[in-house]
């Protein structure tokens, strides 16, 4: 189990506020008997559901570190029925570097789950969170942007469930955190993502998408901020009840391979459409420009569905297969 590697300062049945940090051994060149040492904070107060809660998956994506290092400073036992788990930088090598994946293995966090207690630094990582965190949580919620390569509409993330009890109750959660949009996210049906990895193991999940660029969104945070407090509210860890929502509860998802607009060249992309943009099956959706031969003609490319643009991809430098824009189709009757 992962467990026998970790060591940390914090005792998670313990009543009060404590934060400290997961040791995970790490031995480098520098360093043979080293550790990294990943923040945590626990917060606890009597009997009630526990929440753990997480950000820094991808170390590209602000406002959800900065929204979990608010809640860690303001937030004190007697505010609180039940426990929170907050991991504010759980993939700390990448939040350092302010990278997708980590500099140490080249790993994706979210794409490593359940974790391997004796494999690379990340695997192991994203063991603890499964083997031991997800153990003791009824509530899992993963703080995302669009990392560097991606901007995306705020948006509250609805992982795909069998469970229509489970469904339901994540479903309410997406609702009481009121983003713009809800949408359903399956990452190609991958199950080695975080919010995958957590509703297989029976947890009440909500994943978001706040913005991305590489930067940090003010309005974004503003919505992040609005939206833990409102759920903290609706799961009773909080007194009082979610604010009134602001924006429609209409959901949408990313319906399969059609919902990709991908290069299949290499150049400048120009996109021909903001987020949020109505557009059809078969409309132009930008161009490729060759911009080191300027006597070739740009290549264009069309949607291969009806929706809304959701993404939109930030460096203009494409090659084949990158993921250009995003289209979110409405579900209907949800």
């Amino acid at each position: 189990m992962a467990a026998q590697t970790f060591h940390t300062n914090v005792d998670f049945d313990r009543d009060g506020k404590q934060t400290g940090f997961v040791d995970v051994p790490y031995s480098e060149h520098g360093d043979a008997w080293g550790v990294l040492q990943l923040p945590i904070c626990v917060i606890r107060n009597g009997n009630g559901p526990t929440v753990y809660l997480q950000a820094g998956n991808h170390g590209d994506e602000y406002e959800g570190p900065i929204i979990l290092g608010e809640l860690i400073r303001e937030l004190e036992p007697e505010r609180i029925r039940g426990r929170l788990i907050i991991m504010p930088a759980i993939n700390l090598p990448a939040v350092n570097v302010g990278n997708r994946v980590s500099p140490i293995d080249g790993l994706n966090f979210n794409r490593t789950f359940p974790g391997k207690s004796g494999g690379t630094i990340t695997e192991q990582i994203s063991g603890f969170v499964h083997d031991v965190l997800f153990e003791m949580a009824d509530v899992f919620i993963d703080l995302h942007s669009g990392g560097s390569s991606l901007k995306l509409v705020p948006s509250a993330i609805l992982e795909p469930c069998a469970d229509p009890d489970l469904a339901a109750r994540s479903a309410a959660l997406v609702a009481a955190f009121d983003a713009p949009m809800q949408v359903v996210i399956s990452n190609y049906g991958d199950p080695r993502t975080s919010t995958a990895a957590a509703v297989a193991a029976g947890l009440v999940t909500l994943g978001t998408e706040m913005g991305g660029g590489g930067t940090v969104s003010p309005e974004a945070v503003k919505i992040c901020r609005r939206g833990m407090h409102n759920v903290l509210r609706h799961l009773g860890l909080l007194a009082g009840t979610p604010e009134p929502a602001l924006h429609p509860a209409d959901r949408y998802e990313i319906a399969g391979n059609d919902a990709y607009v991908r290069a299949d060249d290499r150049g400048v992309f120009e996109p021909f459409h903001e987020l949020g943009t109505p557009v059809s099956t078969g409309q132009e959706a930008g161009r490729i420009h060759f911009v080191d031969n300027p006597a070739r003609r740009p290549h264009m490319l069309t949607y291969g569905m009806d929706g809304v643009v959701y993404g939109l991809r930030q460096p203009g430098r494409v090659r084949r297969g990158n993921c250009c824009v995003v289209v979110a189709s409405k579900v209907e009757g949800a």
